[in-house]
């Protein structure tokens, strides 16, 4: 069974090969939630949560357990790296996307996963949540569109990639407020995309010094590219053979 729909601003695709029940039913749970999480935490839909957040027609002791749930995790991740990852940028509004894409994908995962799926791959714009594989996940080349640079087997957990090809210099380093431009891609493999995802982004954030602490991570393997075209990759790194 396969379904790719349009959210988010980006394609979210699912493959499921071996599930119990209703195939199309548990897609369609998996991606009305992911519909949801758009309305409710985008920045830039003025009716979303996140935004009458960010206008003050919400108190912070006023949102939902979920909001609640995501700025207590970006608020983690901001404490540590010392503040270049941050969702609350000078002149900028609240904007927690960074945080929220992964966390609902891997929620979508987990719908997915308590309907019977035993064996999928969840693709939403590069980022995956794959059980009961082997999968082979492709990592683009930063700078060659047509190529990848690794590939990847996953049996169940997530990969994440930040880098600057798709949108441009368009990950800030909180501590300088600047666009962060040491690494060129960063990729992070965890148990979950929540994870993975800001993991993957608070590194670039930070630049060079962030493959260490990614790497540093529990659970986290990481493959990155820098500025100067060197490749790190981490020991558990899961290259397919």
């Amino acid at each position: 069974m396969r379904r790719v729909e349009h959210i988010m601003g980006f394609p979210i695709s699912v493959r499921m090969d071996e599930r119990e029940g209703d195939a199309a039913e548990a897609a369609d749970r998996a991606f009305d939630w992911l519909r949801e999480v758009d309305e409710r935490f985008s920045p830039f839909k003025p009716g979303s949560e996140v935004s009458r957040l960010d206008r003050g027609e919400l108190e912070l002791d006023e949102v939902s357990p979920e909001l609640a749930e995501i700025l207590d995790l970006c608020e983690r991740y901001r404490v540590a790296t010392g503040g270049a990852f941050d969702v609350r940028l000078p002149g900028r509004g609240l904007d927690p996307c960074a945080m929220v894409k992964g966390w609902a994908v891997q929620r979508a995962a987990d719908l997915l996963t308590a309907t019977g799926a035993s064996r999928f791959c969840l693709n939403a714009g590069g980022d995956v949540v794959a059980t009961g594989g082997p999968w082979r996940v492709g990592v683009r080349h930063p700078e060659q569109a047509d190529k990848l640079c690794t590939v990847l087997d996953v049996t169940d957990g997530a990969v994440a990639t930040s880098a600057r090809y798709e949108r441009g210099d368009h990950i800030i380093d909180g501590r300088t407020g600047r666009p962060a431009t040491g690494l060129l891609s960063v990729t992070v493999v965890s148990p979950s995309l929540t994870e993975a995802d800001a993991t993957a982004t608070a590194a670039f954030a930070m630049g060079p010094e962030g493959i260490v602490w990614a790497a540093a991570r529990e659970d986290c393997e990481v493959f990155a590219v820098d500025a100067e075209r060197k490749v790190f990759r981490t020991a558990g790194f899961p290259v397919a053979a």
